[in-house]
């Protein structure tokens, strides 16, 4: 079971989830910075949505901290970086409010087109005002997407059902996908230039700050209407007031701010602005949806399986082919590990077969979190592993080929002139992970979580020799492959035992005649 702290709304289906799992939910709402220091401590995930800002200080208060959630898709009042460095996992839920935010961008256009929140306020204060309200039809006009990701698309879906035209600025579209979507990819300059209406769908971060401020703002086209539904800071709020104010633009319509929560800016001013308090998720659905998303997140990562939405492990999406085999990738590295004796070195991991060509990014992490494990480095993840081995000069590769002429699938792990090999086998309806090969000889063995790898003279006697060994330090053996190779003379013995070597048991081994190297692996 573990403490999961709840320090802004989220919707109790998801909170529902984490209690039926077991873990104990501490809502603790409206914290201080410097009580929130003291909160996470003690706690093994942190579920947070755009207010709590989980900073540095606050991530090392949190030594036991696993996971950071976040019931949302930005992450800009959470240091990531620092996340990343003390292997905290952070999670969003990217899909769980797209809809809503495309539908309050849709609104936010239809307002800024037709005034229609000014004309509420002006007859709600007794004032009948037709000719003063006039707005413009969206048929037929110029709408700049300034981001076609997720939101960004549905909202160009949207609009060109009202008859627009649909231009769009993202580096990462190709031409093809674009055209597929009926919607013309131009540089920002250009789009600036042409839209009549302009949307942004990015996230805030160094290069995306700012991105509208007045030097481009005088870029677009006179009489331009701008809406954000995005992060607040993209667009600066300060050179957007003048340039209304000057008439160059007609007018905008704004969900997000720079500073949130606020009741102020020279923006709210404004006739010709439309603006709300970040509801741009705050429909039942969305919150809903989050709520249930990041609950699931949250779980996976306390137990320690994949998470699909994890924004700081470089995985990238996991098939349904190679998710069965993480588990036999980090014993692979665990067991090379345990061969290279506590010191980790460069890590190539093969696969061959089925695997190959099957997006095995994450297995080859599994790996390499298996090889720090096992090298002496505690706390190791799917997070820090990278970092880890950049800090140790550990560079890590992967491989493939389709061919394999024993399995369907073969993995190969190789370190500091050691390998081993493994596969997962059906036996009836049960799978089973088998270790099939060690530095060049055919083995055939489960793991355990204790084992003995002996590398010998071929020669008769030596069973024997280690087993007295072993009985003499009353280690029992579970089970035992041996695989000679030809090509050395040598022969090799993998055994699961009891309990783990003893360390005067190992020095009788290696002071016994033919034995060459002996390694104790833990899994």
């Amino acid at each position: 079971m573990a403490r999961v702290l709840v320090t802004e709304e989220i919707a109790d289906s998801g909170l529902q989830q984490l209690r039926d799992a077991g873990h104990d939910v501490d809502i603790q709402l409206g914290l201080t910075p410097e009580q929130l220091l003291e909160a996470v401590k003690g706690a093994q995930a942190l579920i947070i949505r755009s207010s709590t800002q989980v900073d540095a200080p606050t991530l090392t208060a949190a030594t036991d901290m696993v996971v950071v959630g976040r019931a949302g898709i930005g992450l800009d009042n959470v240091d990531v970086a620092k996340a990343t460095e003390l292997g905290v996992m952070v999670v969003n839920a990217p899909v769980s409010n797209i809809l809503s935010a495309a539908e309050q961008t849709m609104a936010l256009l239809l307002s800024q087109a037709r005034n229609i929140p000014q004309a509420h306020a002006a007859l709600k204060a007794g004032k009948w005002e037709r000719s003063k309200w006039e707005g413009v039809e969206l048929h037929g006009k110029t709408l700049g997407v300034v981001g076609l990701g997720k939101i960004g698309a549905l909202v160009a879906q949207r609009a060109l059902a009202f008859g627009m035209r649909i231009v769009a600025y993202d580096p990462f579209i190709s031409e093809d996908r674009a055209r597929h979507m009926g919607v013309q990819l131009m540089d920002l300059d250009a789009l600036l230039e042409q839209s009549d209406f302009i949307t942004i769908h990015l996230p805030k971060n160094k290069e995306t700050t700012n991105l509208l401020d007045a030097k481009a703002l005088l870029k677009a086209k006179p009489g331009v209407r701008i809406i954000n539904v995005a992060r607040g800071g993209i667009v600066n709020e300060a050179d957007l007031a003048e340039a209304i104010k000057s008439g160059h633009v007609q007018g905008a319509a704004l969900d997000v701010f720079e500073k949130e929560p606020t009741t102020e800016s020279p923006l709210f001013e404004l006739s010709s602005v439309v603006v709300v308090p970040h509801l741009g998720a705050s429909t039942v659905e969305a919150q809903d949806k989050a709520g249930v998303t990041i609950a699931e997140q949250v779980q996976l990562a306390l137990a320690g399986d994949f998470v699909p939405f994890a924004v700081n492990v470089a995985a990238g999406e996991v098939s349904n082919v190679v998710r069965p085999f993480m588990g036999l990738a980090e014993i692979l590295g665990r067991f090379i590990g345990g061969l290279l004796d506590g010191k980790p070195t460069d890590l190539e991991v093969h696969y061959r077969g089925e695997l190959a060509g099957s997006g095995t990014k994450i297995l080859t992490l599994s790996a390499l979190k298996g090889l720090f494990a096992a090298t002496g480095h505690d706390g190791v993840s799917f997070v820090n592993a990278p970092q880890l081995a950049s800090e140790h000069g550990v560079a890590w590769s992967e491989s493939a080929s389709v061919d394999s002429p024993d399995y369907a699938s073969l993995i190969t792990v190789r370190s500091g002139g050691h390998e081993v090999s493994g596969t997962l086998t059906s036996i009836g309806t049960r799978v089973e992970t088998r270790i099939v090969t060690v530095d060049g000889h055919s083995v055939e063995i489960p793991p355990a979580a204790s084992m003995l790898v002996v590398r010998n003279d071929d020669r008769p006697g030596m069973i024997g020799l280690v087993g007295t060994a072993l009985g003499t330090g009353e280690i029992s053996i579970s089970s035992m492959a041996v695989g000679p190779s030809r090509a050395t003379g040598t022969a090799m013995m993998v055994l699961s035992t009891s309990s783990p070597t003893s360390h005067d048991v190992l020095e009788i081994l290696r002071a016994t005649s033919g034995i060459l190297d002996v390694h104790v692996i833990s899994l």
